[in-house]
């Protein structure tokens, strides 16, 4: 090989080094800052400074404007004029579609998984589920919400659907900042962990009602809670007040 082709190949693997490289550093940032938002250690409505940004991840401009990019294309974060980039606040109306998506889906999914589910699976379940249980009962969110991801990414992994399981997955993404009103407080981090054994019971069962209703229940606390605080912080003028009797 001449020494020419030998230098443009050597300059090609340092340019396929160096996107990897990039690509892994925008993807921390990303997951960070998820986690933030779902945490509710960045508000709704919270600006996201490029300068600061860049200053905390120790990053390149481009890495942070990308990192923003990929937030905005999962719905987390929105680019208003004049303001730049803010964490998306989600309307009672716009919370009401995603969670009617999110219903329609994962229960689908469920009748799926209980179809195909092997006690070897429900035995994986379970060991991750034990993660989330040590988590719930240190009192440490953070991963708490990590070990949740990867329950439920195993349980709707088992439906061996890619499609379906990347939409339920895109849609819980969008609902991140649903969950912020409660996901850091105890009570309940332990209401999830409850219903996470409620459904590991209703797959060793068969039991297709039990698992649905959970399943149903599991994902509805959050949206009734957001919807209430967020009409309390932002009135509409236009809908009339509830009675006081009825708050």
């Amino acid at each position: 090989m001449k020494s020419g082709a030998r230098t443009r190949l050597a300059e090609d693997a340092t340019g396929v080094s160096h996107g990897r490289a990039m690509e892994q550093v925008v993807a921390s940032i990303v997951g960070q800052l998820e986690e933030d938002i779902v945490l509710g250690f960045i508000h709704l409505r919270e600006r996201l400074v490029e300068d600061a940004l860049i200053e905390r991840f120790a990053a390149k401009r481009y890495a942070v404007r990308e990192a923003l990019a990929q937030l905005t294309r999962l719905g987390l974060v929105e680019r208003l004029p004049n303001r730049g980039a803010i964490v998306r606040a989600l309307t009672p109306a716009q919370v009401d579609e995603i969670y009617f998506v999110r219903d329609v889906l994962e229960n689908a999914a469920a009748r799926e998984v209980l179809r195909r589910v092997s006690p070897k699976q429900i035995e994986a379940i379970r060991k991750i589920q034990g993660r989330h249980d040590k988590a719930t009962e240190g009192g440490d969110p953070r991963a708490a919400f990590r070990a949740n991801i990867n329950f439920h990414r195993a349980f709707f992994a088992i439906c061996d659907n890619r499609e379906l399981v990347e939409t339920i997955e895109l849609f819980a993404q969008k609902a991140h900042g649903v969950r912020s009103f409660i996901i850091t407080q105890q009570e309940y981090l332990e209401r999830a962990r409850a219903e996470h054994w409620g459904i590991i019971e209703a797959l060793e069962k068969g039991d297709e009602p039990r698992l649905l209703t959970i399943c149903r229940e599991h994902i509805q606390h959050a949206p009734r809670l957001y919807i209430a605080s967020y009409r309390r912080r932002f009135p509409d003028p236009q809908r009339p007040s509830e009675p006081a009797s009825k708050r």
